[in-house]
């Protein structure tokens, strides 16, 4: 019954969102005045009333002069950019463009402005923006380096963590994928990875999606044109990973990637893509590869609904993920990604395969409880563990609310991933 009332708004949206799209056709002017209807009336348009509606007209954070954005720019978008962030380029020019969470799905709606209107969803409104954290130089005494990398399938800036103290060999490598609306500043600082990497000798890569390609900072894990091993987004990230792990002394045989909601969906479409490159996933709040295709099979995925996602990466040819070990997070009162894209995840990388499983039970002493389940083949060895985190949200469990979708409370997803990751052995 509960899951109910967490669903009927999401279906509510996307009834009002379909009325909207059939209106288009022979109103063009009225889908932006509808779109706020339904957004408002779903409660999904923050600081809204009916007697004082947002205007309709914020400033474009894309090149298409069509584009509407419905949302005000978060706090920490204000930040100074750094010399080596590119919001152009070979990204913006790519055949990606970025319109919100939705994608580029609805790029022949209509003849009027296009209204951005997932980036309404509560789900990514919900966290709280940060402004650009300063960094514990105590717990982070390591470099914070900034660069670029770019080639034929685009350009992205990213963030890399380098420990102060010397390597004794190749460092082992763990690539975090922000969410929506966040950036690797954000993303560090509600993880702690930096702090935790500095402790096992760890470079730490933050990829970042430039506004260019996605309005809100999305991956575009629901976007077919992502979801293949050598073109668009995976393409970049793998190509990215091999660079630095070049330039800096990595070890290609412990190479990691983990991410938050799409970005968790993007690293699981990493670990599908390219099992020969990173050696264990971590998946928090996310979504299995292939879950969606676009704008309508995401909102579905999101809120639950039973799909084809396996079935549809088969036949776009990605590799099976069932070789490489995963570790997801979900927690059971997520009301974005519905906790059932936890246990998809999990099947992602498990397959059909006779696994054995040892669930425990634990409690953080303060009321978070979570159950553990530990997925061992014939010989013992663990391949999978799914963490259900009772009563949580949206957020990275054990975080630190110096950053977004960040929550204190619960197991500490930093430190299990790292220990999960630093546990396999090439």
């Amino acid at each position: 019954m509960k899951m109910k009332k967490i669903m009927k708004p999401y279906e509510q949206f996307v009834a009002n969102i379909l009325k909207a799209a059939g209106t288009a056709r022979t109103d063009p002017s009225a889908v932006t005045g509808l779109v706020q209807d339904a957004l408002r009336n779903a409660g999904l348009m923050p600081g809204t009333t009916a007697s004082a509606p947002a205007p309709a007209t914020a400033p474009a954070q894309q090149q298409d002069a069509g584009f509407v954005d419905l949302n005000e720019a978060p706090a920490w978008a204000a930040h100074k950019p750094s010399a080596t962030e590119a919001p152009s380029g070979p990204a913006a020019g790519s055949g990606f463009p970025g319109s919100g969470f939705p994608g580029s799905g609805f790029s022949g709606f209509g003849s009027g402005a296009m209204p951005d209107w997932a980036a309404q969803f509560k789900s990514f409104q919900q966290g709280h923006a940060k402004p650009q954290a300063r960094r514990d130089s105590a717990a982070e005494p390591g470099e914070f380096l900034h660069g670029e990398f770019s080639c034929v399938a685009g350009a992205r800036a990213y963030r890399l963590y380098v420990p102060a103290a010397a390597a004794t060999g190749p460092r082992p490598l763990v690539v975090m994928l922000h969410g929506c609306t966040q950036h690797p500043d954000d993303f560090a600082a509600g993880t702690t990875m930096n702090a935790l990497a500095e402790e096992h000798g760890c470079l730490v890569l933050y990829p970042e999606q430039p506004r260019s390609a996605n309005a809100n900072g999305c991956w575009n894990w629901f976007e077919a044109a992502h979801q293949d091993r050598d073109g668009g987004e995976p393409a970049i990230l793998a190509g990215m990973t091999r660079d630095v792990l070049r330039a800096h002394g990595g070890d290609p045989d412990r190479v990691f990637v983990a991410g938050l909601s799409a970005g968790g969906a993007m690293a699981a479409i990493l670990g599908a893509t390219h099992p020969e490159l990173y050696a264990a996933v971590g998946v928090h709040s996310g979504l299995a590869a292939g879950s969606a295709h676009d704008l309508m099979s995401a909102l579905n995925a999101m809120k639950g609904a039973r799909g084809s996602g396996r079935k549809a990466a088969a036949k776009r040819g990605m590799a099976p993920a069932a070789k490489v070990p995963a570790i997801v997070f979900h927690g059971d009162s997520d009301g974005t990604v519905h906790p059932s894209n936890g246990e998809a995840v999990l099947r992602q990388f498990t397959g059909n395969a006779k696994l054995r499983e040892v669930e425990e039970r634990g409690d953080d002493g303060q009321g978070r409880s979570h159950t553990r389940t530990v997925l061992l083949d014939g010989a013992g060895k663990p391949v999978a563990e799914y963490w259900a985190l009772h009563g949580a949200g949206h957020a990275w469990s054990g975080g630190s609310t110096a950053g977004s979708y960040a929550d204190a409370g619960g197991p500490n997803a930093s430190r299990e991933m790292l220990r999960f990751f630093l546990a396999q052995r090439p």
